[in-house]
């Protein structure tokens, strides 16, 4: 009950008091705990956590103990009604006031001097003059008097409005669109997949999304279907009727109508619907069996181009893609290479066609976002690619029935269609001297060292990074990092989300093992292992994580635990429950599969986690195990221990992964208990539960 124990205490010493982030290198409470936040200097834990709070002065320290240095960040997480969301500074034509040699931007790091007409850089030491409308005198303290009234100099996150230099081509950017690609081959319409987006798409175009809940959606909207040729729609709101355009010459994509392709739904809205209402009609009796996959993506990528706006495709999809065309795969699936060296190439694309159209997007912003309905191998490592590379998601639905499957699909595609986001995104990360960034994992693209590229960034992804010495650090200053976001909002406003975190530094290992945080370290350990392996043996990645676990309780006994017998096993207070967790990693269906477990599942899984939040792959590893004796009240009942033993055969289980939901009913359970059970389900379960589900 050791991991139960460590929670419950969490939540009993940290939920009563808001978490206040003003006091430089604190551990924050753990992600299962309920908890508000106060900005009062450094992001929230909503938006970055930290491996360590208090880090190596030296890069030998940090080697000795084997702990990673990285953070997990969350550019645009959704915050809790009660927290205020980051504020927008708009300092006009002038732009943002940043460093003179490193480029960070003003945040409560800079310290004024000579009166308030310059400022000290709190990650380089640089000295800048301050821009005269920006001048304020200070008080008896060193601090400006406007202190508290400017966001930039007070909180831990914040917005800036972009100028036009910030934005491409140094021109405002145009709103973004949404773009629908619906297979209609037999698969994708026997199985009710078509009908169904095309019913749900009527009402869920009303819910495109937008800043001000008051306000009309900005987005505007096309529609293609495609089996090995693609179907292009004029739904231009003058015309009685939509007009197909088909491409059957997919070896050369190319856009056959500009006006009425892209529209605003509002005026478009009874066209759009006629095609709604037509497109499982004239599909009804295909016999079309084979798809293509690289020329639909292209027809997004030149629509966006020609609309000269960034945007997101809905792709719909159904099979593996052997039309010939571009991007044309084979099918590779061979059980044989589970385990051998030869393993790896499973996860690996086939070819670098996706690779490469993948690049073609993020210099458009063109995002990607693959809903899969497989009764095959579709190879998902290579039909992943785009999705991956442009900050978009993977759903997968196999064996895909319409009766079972369609609300947990709707649920999908709804938060999918709604969910706050921005495009054509810039991520860069600064740190103060003594440490950088080397290494950053997630959806994304990279063609530089230092630039994390996004054509799309959601409210949902997360951004891995992790730092190295490059000098020594010094206890006195400690450690500083800023976090930038260069996005385009749905509204088509270009901005800066600006997110800072200050940390402590140690010369003592004591120190260090104090302030670790263990879920965040699990989520940049398993993203390291994921990765891996698209480069080294399944077996290698996991001794690998085992050894530097068994590296991290060493030092830790060696050099901080009182002398003990050999044979006891001596855990830091913070990372009680890292051998757990990490055992829990390296049984995942990724890097050890039950025979039921295809490659297809592998590769999703594996790209599924590389975007996770720290909360998401907790509960993705450790289910939560929930014994349904008594829902009384609208409040779960206490988790217990995931072990058989914990099990009783009278009772009623639910097991959450955060993805699925599994109910475990024992062979001697009471009808009474099956019966209160259903009807409370609905009422108190249900609604908890999806709040945390992917």
């Amino acid at each position: 009950m050791l991991h139960i124990q460590v929670i419950e205490d969490d939540r009993a010493n940290k939920s009563s008091e808001p978490f206040t982030t003003g006091v430089k290198g604190q551990t924050p409470p753990l992600v299962t705990t309920n908890f508000q936040v106060k900005d009062q200097g450094n992001a929230s834990p909503r938006f970055i956590r930290c491996t360590a709070y208090n880090i190596p002065c030296t890069a030998d320290m940090a080697k000795q103990s084997q702990v990673p240095l990285a953070a997990v960040i969350k550019p645009l997480a959704m915050l809790p009604p009660d927290e205020t969301r980051p504020y927008i500074v708009d300092h006009g034509e002038a732009g943002p006031i940043r460093c003179n040699r490193c480029k960070a931007y003003m945040c409560p790091y800079m310290q004024f001097i000579e009166g308030g007409r310059r400022f000290q850089c709190g990650f380089c030491s640089c000295v800048t003059d301050v821009p005269p409308h920006y001048f304020q005198h200070l008080d008896h303290t060193g601090k400006r008097v406007d202190c508290c009234d400017r966001p930039e100099l007070s909180l831990g996150s914040y917005e800036f409005v972009a100028t036009v230099d910030y934005c491409k081509n140094n021109k405002l950017p145009q709103p973004p669109s949404f773009i629908f690609f619906i297979d209609v081959s037999y698969n994708a319409v026997k199985s009710g997949m078509v009908n169904i987006v095309c019913q749900e798409l009527k009402t869920l175009l009303d819910y495109l999304p937008r800043e001000n809940p008051e306000a009309d959606s900005v987005v505007r909207v096309g529609f293609v279907t495609y089996n090995k040729v693609l179907h292009f729609y004029n739904v231009k709101s003058s015309l009685a009727q939509p007009q197909m355009m088909v491409v059957s010459d997919v070896s050369d994509m190319f856009l056959p109508l500009l006006d009425g392709f892209l529209v605003d739904v509002n005026d478009s809205r009874m066209v759009i619907e006629s095609l709604l209402d037509q497109i499982p009609e004239m599909f009804a009796d295909t016999r079309e069996t084979e798809t293509v996959f690289g020329p639909v993506i292209q027809a997004g990528l030149e629509a966006l181009k020609a609309a000269d706006c960034a945007g997101k495709l809905f792709l719909f999809h159904s099979s593996l893609p052997i039309a010939e065309a571009p991007g044309k795969l084979k099918n590779r699936e061979d059980k044989k290479l589970v385990g051998t060296d030869k393993e790896k190439s499973l996860f690996q694309p086939q070819s670098g066609f996706y690779s490469n159209l993948s690049k073609e997007c993020v210099a458009q912003g063109c995002c990607v976002d693959l809903f899969l309905f497989p009764n095959q191998y579709v190879d998902v490592a290579t039909l992943g690619v785009v999705p991956v590379s442009t900050g978009g998601s993977v759903y997968k639905y196999t064996y895909f029935q319409a009766e079972m499957d369609r609300e947990r699909f709707l649920n999908d595609l709804r938060r999918d269609v709604q969910k706050p986001m921005g495009f054509d995104a810039v991520m860069r990360v600064r740190t103060s001297t003594g440490i950088r960034a080397t290494d950053f994992f997630g959806s994304f693209f990279m063609s530089n060292t230092t630039d994390v590229e996004l054509a799309g960034l959601d409210c949902d992804k997360t951004v891995a990074v992790e730092f190295r010495h490059d000098d020594k650090l010094s206890e006195d200053t400690g450690a500083l990092m800023q976090c930038a976001v260069l996005y385009t909002s749905c509204s088509g406003q270009r901005r800066l989300r600006v997110h800072n975190m200050a940390v402590n530094c140690c010369s003592q290992l004591a120190d260090l093992y104090r302030n670790c945080e263990t879920d965040t370290i699990i989520n940049f350990f398993s993203k390291y292992a994921y990765r891996s392996l698209l480069n080294t043996p399944t077996k290698t990645v996991r001794d690998t994580l085992v050894n530097q676990c068994a590296q991290i309780l060493a030092c830790y006994r060696k050099n901080c635990a009182s002398p003990s017998s050999a044979g006891q096993l001596i855990l830091p207070e913070c990372m009680k429950l890292l051998p757990v967790y990490l055992n829990c990693v390296l049984k995942s269906d990724v890097l050890q599969p039950g025979a039921d477990v295809s490659v297809d599942d592998r590769a999703y899984l594996r790209q599924l986690l590389s975007s996770m939040d720290v909360s998401e792959s907790h509960v993705f590893f450790y289910p939560r195990l929930l014994p349904l004796v008594k829902l009384d009240g609208g409040s779960l009942p206490m988790a217990v221990r995931n072990s058989e033993e914990r099990l009783s055969k009278g009772g009623v289980y639910l097991l959450e992964t955060g993805l699925y939901l599994f109910l475990w009913v024992g062979a001697n359970a009471q009808q009474e208990l099956l019966s209160h059970f259903t009807t409370s389900l609905v009422l108190c379960i249900f609604p908890s539960l999806y709040s945390s589900v992917l």
